[in-house]
């Protein structure tokens, strides 16, 4: 694609930026959708206290703005000849900032931040939710509405912005008399950035960063009057919530990376944490087991959603075994899994941030059982990477059972999917076919995608799905013939010993 200019045409293409949980990436994309440029700036997270997970924001947009230039300039092309800007951001990592000069009140308190597990908690178990619980049961039993059913079996969670903002609002005086006078602004990093480059003109988010917070309805796209009244949020503070076709959050924008545009498309992205999305197609799934429903994206008056499940330690938990010096470089890991025949009895449960779906226990702990002077290094990592497929058949399993929807394809990204034994692994236990692309890095292109269809600079999702490369697919191997759904039988045991593992693990830091 090029834009005539005094006689000559000059090529253009995209610029896209995904902020993730622990580094900021740019890429410029051409109409082929090759990665012309790159960028890369690291994120410091900050812990301040025990289960407390920060962000700088200045730092941030600081990092935002060099790794945008950065890849331009390593394109070696101008910033006229970029037609848009993508952007997508990790969820539910969110501030608050006084609305006239910009300057936010406290660091992003991220998603994987646990202050406000007790909070979570109490109000689980407390009899306001019951009574909800109750009366939307008997109003889904007369009216059989599938949003009654969801708020009789809404659970609240650590990972969602709603009791993290109570938490801040309790805890920051400033934030309270901002809201008192009308000048506080609450965003998700998405909402930061925009408004950082409206200079302060545009205080608004997208439905799929919306959707991902906990305090949005996804039945009637808006933010939920009754949720924020129930826990005294005040609905002021939040952003607008449109369609900006700059703006998507991570994991929704990697489903559209991976094309995954069809109901039954399935989408694993393992990074910090591992996100597996399935495609429902028109309608929000209602669920009992912990899936989430989210926007999927919103592109004139198409909505498509999502059903979710997540595990938070993915990378984290290859990051940690790395600062334990068990291997020096990543790539390592698969080769060193492979040189044992198995763990040696070893079980990894990778749950430094708790438990997600389908157990949902915030207070559970990571831990390592099975120890023996006979364990090596090797058994040690293979482990760990186990205990990732694991987790991914956890999820797997759940959403086959909730959502009763065929998969018509399984698609994986994020930096842990180029681990050839997770993946290799993965399609064992689900005994499917699963497909790695090319670009691993799919958030930023899902943003590109979306903006560059904005703005004309892809016609359609038929020519998206035309430059869909596959780097590799993994065939599942040796599964029971008497029962497709069973992982090959030397895993049955193992599986079963880290499923007493995980139990073991579980509300390990409640209070005595």
């Amino acid at each position: 694609m090029g834009t005539q200019r005094n006689g000559f045409s000059r090529e253009s293409f995209i610029l896209s930026v995904d902020v993730g949980t622990t580094s900021i990436r740019g890429h410029v994309y051409d109409k082929e959708a090759r990665v012309r440029g790159s960028c890369t700036a690291k994120i410091v997270p900050l812990y301040p206290e025990v289960g407390h997970v920060e962000m700088d924001p200045d730092a941030l947009w600081r990092g935002f703005i060099t790794v945008a230039k950065g890849a331009v300039q390593d394109a070696g092309v101008q910033m006229r000849q970029i037609e848009a800007l993508g952007i997508s951001t990790q969820r539910s990592t969110f501030t608050t900032w006084d609305r006239r000069t910009g300057v936010p009140f406290h660091n992003f308190i991220t998603w994987q931040d646990q202050r406000a597990a007790d909070l979570v908690k109490s109000w689980n178990r407390c009899w306001t939710m019951k009574a909800i619980h109750g009366v939307m049961k008997v109003l889904y039993f007369l009216t059989r509405q599938k949003r009654s059913l969801a708020a009789s079996l809404i659970v609240f969670s650590t990972q969602h912005v709603t009791f993290r903002l109570v938490w801040a609002l309790t805890h920051y005086q400033q934030v309270r008399e901002a809201i008192e006078e009308g000048n506080c602004c609450f965003g998700t990093i998405d909402t930061w950035l925009l408004f950082k480059l409206t200079k302060g003109q545009i205080h608004a988010t997208d439905y799929s960063n919306a959707s991902a917070t906990g305090i949005f309805d996804t039945y009637q796209m808006c933010w939920s009057g009754f949720l924020c009244s129930l826990v005294s949020l005040p609905l002021s503070i939040l952003p607008k919530v449109e369609n900006t076709g700059l703006l998507c959050e991570h994991v929704q924008a990697a489903m559209f990376g991976e094309c995954c545009f069809n109901v039954g498309d399935v989408k694993i992205t393992m990074g910090t944490g591992t996100f597996m999305d399935i495609n429902t197609g028109s309608k929000p799934h209602t669920s009992v087991a912990g899936l989430y429903p989210v926007v999927g994206w919103k592109i004139g008056s198409e909505v498509v959603y999502l059903a979710e499940g997540n595990a938070a330690d993915t990378g984290t938990a290859i990051k940690w075994a790395q600062e334990l010096e068990l291997f020096s470089d990543v790539r390592d890991t698969a080769a060193m899994a492979y040189s044992v025949a198995d763990s040696d009895g070893v079980c990894f449960v990778p749950s430094f941030s708790g438990l997600q779906a389908p157990l949902n226990d915030p207070k559970a702990c990571a831990s390592l059982m099975g120890l023996k002077p006979s364990t090596t290094k090797s058994h040690l990592v293979r482990a760990i990477l186990e205990s990732l497929a694991f987790r991914n058949k956890q999820l797997y399993e759940t959403m086959l059972r909730e959502t009763c929807i065929p998969i018509t394809k399984i698609r994986v990204d994020g930096g842990v999917s180029l681990n050839d034994f997770v993946m290799q692994l993965t399609a064992d236990l689900l005994d499917r076919k699963v497909a790695r692309p090319q670009h691993h890095e799919m958030s930023c292109l899902g943003a590109a995608f979306v903006a560059g269809l904005e703005v004309g600079f892809w016609k359609n999702r038929e020519e998206l799905k035309k430059l869909q490369g596959t780097d590799k697919v993994f065939l599942p191997r040796g599964a029971a013939k008497e029962d497709s759904a069973c992982p090959s039988r030397e895993y049955v045991h193992v599986l079963q010993r880290w499923e007493r593992a995980l139990r073991r693990s579980m509300n390990w830091y409640s209070k005595p």
